[in-house]
């Protein structure tokens, strides 16, 4: 794991961006794990912005989603389906028939995510998952004693989650309670993983997920085990890191780091 600070927010989501935008340019063909929410909209600016003014290619690439609402339509405004639309998809080259989500009204949950997971195995696997952490410490939908191989499947969520989500919904009330979520031992199998995490509400989570033991009860602490793993931040979220030092030492001195600046 490598963790790199970035001055701000605007800056992390640039790097995010670019790493990303790397990845596509040397494998166009590029499975991407996508996530949602607030911290995201602003990577897929930067990812518009690169299809539109850099040339960007997206047009053989697929996306797997981590999550999806269980019981809302593709076309609901909560649903994580018309946030990609929105956020990213309708606006870049990508073939919609290449971007993949739970399907949160499947009638059989549980054959639903074998298929999820049987897809993303057709695909050849993630070559890089993009993830976000929640304020409970999940990475997708993977609550609090999300065991650590486990797989795609539906999950409750806890009420961490339902206080930090429910106010993008219209009426609060209507959010979801349940999700569809690839699993922790889902998430490692990905050749490499990105982690973006920014302000100073994820800054307590985000350290005890980066620099405490790997636990069940903060799934995101989990990717400390994986072998290829980037977890950028801004300032804000750095605060309680205790190896700040050394965390701006790799950005500064690094040679893989030295087109970024």
């Amino acid at each position: 794991m490598e963790v790199i600070i970035r001055p701000d927010s605007h800056a992390a989501s640039v790097l995010a961006a670019r790493l990303i935008s790397n990845q596509i340019i040397s494998k166009p063909s590029s499975v991407l794990g996508l996530a949602t929410g607030g911290t995201m909209e602003r990577v897929y600016e930067e990812l518009v912005k690169l299809h539109n003014n850099e040339e960007l290619d997206f047009s053989l690439v697929s996306t797997f989603n981590l999550d999806e609402y269980v019981g809302l339509a593709p076309d609901d405004p909560g649903s994580y389906r018309h946030y990609m639309n929105e956020q990213l998809f309708n606006h870049i080259n990508i073939d919609l028939k290449n971007t993949y989500l739970p399907n949160g009204l499947a009638k059989n949950l549980k054959n639903e995510c074998l298929r999820y997971e049987q897809k993303i195995v057709e695909c050849g696997g993630i070559d890089l998952q993009l993830l976000g952490i929640g304020k409970s410490g999940h990475i997708g939908f993977n609550e609090p004693l999300s065991a650590l191989q486990s797989r795609t499947r539906a999950k409750a969520l806890t009420p961490t989650t339902i206080a930090q989500n429910a106010p993008l919904f219209p009426t609060p009330e209507d959010m979801p309670r349940r999700g569809i979520t690839m699993g922790v031992g889902t998430i490692l199998d990905s050749k490499s993983c990105l982690l973006l995490a920014t302000g100073e509400s994820k800054a307590n989570i985000l350290a005890k997920a980066v620099e405490g033991p790997v636990s069940s009860m903060i799934s995101a602490s989990a990717l400390q085990l994986h072998p290829m793993c980037h977890v950028i931040v801004d300032e804000d979220a750095a605060t309680e890191l205790t190896q700040q030092e050394y965390y701006r030492w790799i950005f500064d001195n690094e040679p893989d780091w030295a087109q970024f600046k």
